[in-house]
C-alpha cells in the first residue's frame, strides 16, 4: 500500500512539473487541436508534447557538453513518437506539433515561439556542408503536412508553408508559400489571422493555369457554336 501511494505522488508531482515547465506548449496544444479536450489528455497521450520534453532534457545535456546521451535521448525520442530532434536544435515557446510521426528537425534549426509543425515535416540541410545549414522559422510561422524546408534559410514571422511545398529560399513575414520548389504569394504586408488550414492556400500559379483553362474552354465552345450555327464569324 506504501508503495502505490509513493508511486502516486511521484506520478502526481511529473505531472505537475510537466504542465508548469511546458504551460505554453499545452496552451498552444488546446488552442489549435480542437480535439484536445483537456490537459491530462494532452499531457499523457501527445507525442508532440512528449517529443518535446524529451528534447528539452536533450539539449540540456548537449549544451553541458554531456557525450552521448543527448544523441541517445533524441533516438530514443524517435523510437517513442516518431519525432526526431536533433539535441542542439534551439526550439522556442509555444511550438505545437501535431500528429508529428515522420517530423525531422536538424541540428542547426532555430524554431520560434508559437510555432505550428503537421506531419511529416522536415527542417534539413542540402548537403554534407558544416556549420549552418538548417533554417531558421520564426514566430507564428504554420508548416503544412509534409512540406520541406532545406537549408540555412528564413521564414519569416507569421508565414504559412502549405501542405508538401518544398522550400529552398528565404521567405518573407506575412507570406504564403506553396509548390514544388516553393514560390511565395505575399499577403499585402499584413499579419495573417492564425488558421490551421494549411491546405486551401493560395497558388499563383495554379490560378493562372486555371484563368487559361477557362478562356481555351470558351473559346472551344465558341467554335463549336460557330460551327453548328453554320457561321464562319466565332
Amino acid at each position: 500500500m506504501e508503495l502505490i501511494t509513493l508511486i502516486l505522488i511521484i506520478i502526481i508531482v511529473l505531472f505537475l512539473t510537466v504542465a508548469v515547465i511546458f504551460r505554453k506548449e499545452i496552451h498552444s496544444t488546446r488552442e489549435r487541436d480542437p480535439s484536445a479536450t483537456g490537459i491530462i489528455e494532452i499531457a499523457l497521450t501527445y507525442s508532440g508534447l512528449h517529443a518535446l520534453i524529451l528534447h528539452r532534457m536533450a539539449n540540456g545535456l548537449w549544451q553541458m557538453k554531456v557525450p552521448f546521451l543527448p544523441r541517445f535521448l533524441s533516438q530514443f525520442n524517435r523510437w517513442l513518437t516518431g519525432i526526431e530532434i536533433h539535441p542542439a536544435a534551439r526550439i522556442g515557446a509555444g511550438l505545437f506539433i501535431d500528429h508529428g510521426m515522420g517530423v525531422v528537425i536538424g541540428e542547426t534549426s532555430i524554431v520560434g515561439d508559437n510555432v505550428t509543425i503537421f506531419q511529416g515535416v522536415t527542417l534539413g540541410g542540402t548537403g554534407k556542408e558544416k556549420g549552418k545549414r538548417h533554417p531558421n522559422i520564426e514566430d507564428n510561422v504554420v508548416i503544412g503536412a509534409g512540406a520541406k524546408v532545406l537549408g540555412n534559410i528564413v521564414i519569416g514571422k507569421n508565414s504559412y508553408v502549405g501542405a508538401n511545398a518544398v522550400v529552398i529560399s528565404d521567405v518573407p513575414p506575412n507570406s504564403t508559400v506553396v509548390g514544388v520548389p516553393g514560390h511565395v504569394t505575399k499577403q499585402d504586408g499584413n499579419k495573417i489571422e492564425r488558421t490551421l488550414d494549411h491546405i486551401h492556400v493560395l497558388d499563383p500559379i495554379t490560378q493562372t493555369l486555371d484563368e487559361l483553362r477557362k478562356k481555351v474552354e470558351f473559346l472551344e465552345n465558341r467554335i463549336k457554336e460557330g460551327k453548328d450555327n453554320g457561321s464562319k464569324d466565332i
